[in-house]
């Protein structure tokens, strides 16, 4: 990793006596690299990441919640005409506003709202067709598990219903401030359809609350009946005892129109 990125970010926390806050999960990108490849698999913190979509975005949408931050990122970004800032929660930012409507979502998340964040993106931002993001390793094992492996969940189907995975690499943790704990992988996927309805949502959670059960007590300990549920496993040619992890993405939504289940 060049120290030239290393040492600007350094000396930018170091210039506005910033501290990065753990608790909301804030770990630097020091390597502009990074940054630079993140942007290009795609096709705010301190700005690293900002910093390298206004080069290349014709608008940028840079969400942070620590206004602590405020006069660092407004350093990094004073050239960059085309960038909004967003102060406040990602989790509750009403995204379908943002305007103009984001087309790619390029993020160095925070782990503990890395899935949510994505996941939503995928029916709240209809316009999203290509997503590179930085997340932590299990947290993008399980997103691109397959059938069958104990990884494979709610997750994987809901995001494996609306796009595939087109580039993964493995990130050290020097290059973020502080080092996290654990590994992180930088993921980029690209949308193959809509995003699951609420209906399809509704049922694969409900099919994952209880990973030993089949889908037909899964299902049933979630108001259906269980008759109507062998039934349309039936219909569907699926084993009346499968378990939720055997079934491929695909079969959800099946499932979900034959129980004409609720949204």
């Amino acid at each position: 990793m060049p120290d030239g990125g290393r040492v600007r970010v350094m000396r930018l926390l170091e210039a506005h006596g910033l501290r990065p806050d753990t608790d909301l999960g804030q770990h630097f990108l020091l390597d502009e690299n990074l940054a630079d490849l993140a942007v290009r698999e795609a096709g705010a913190g301190l700005g690293v990441l900002t910093a390298a979509l206004a080069r290349e975005a014709r608008a940028v949408h840079a969400v942070e919640i620590d206004r602590r931050l405020e006069p660092a990122l407004a350093e990094v970004v004073a050239r960059a005409r085309n960038v909004q800032v967003h102060w406040g929660d990602a989790m509750r930012l009403p995204v379908e506003e943002l305007d103009p409507p984001p087309t790619v979502m390029v993020a160095n998340l925070p782990y503990a709202i890395a899935t949510p964040v994505v996941l939503e993106s995928l029916w709240r931002l209809p316009d999203v067709s290509r997503w590179c993001v930085m997340v932590q390793r299990e947290v993008a094992d399980r997103w691109l598990a397959e059938p069958g492996g104990r990884l494979y969940g709610a997750p994987s189907v809901l995001l494996l219903l609306a796009a595939e995975p087109t580039f993964r690499r493995a990130v050290g943790r020097e290059v973020f401030t502080p080092r996290p704990r654990v590994d992180s992988s930088l993921v980029a996927l690209r949308r193959t359809g809509p995003g699951p309805s609420p209906a399809v949502r509704s049922l694969v959670r409900a099919a994952f609350a209880s990973r030993r059960k089949t889908l037909v007590n899964s299902l049933a300990a979630a108001g259906a009946a269980k008759a109507a549920v062998a039934e349309a496993l039936e219909r569907l040619a699926l084993p009346p005892a499968a378990r939720p992890e055997q079934l491929p993405p695909a079969a959800f939504p099946a499932l979900a129109e034959a129980l004409a289940w609720p949204g």
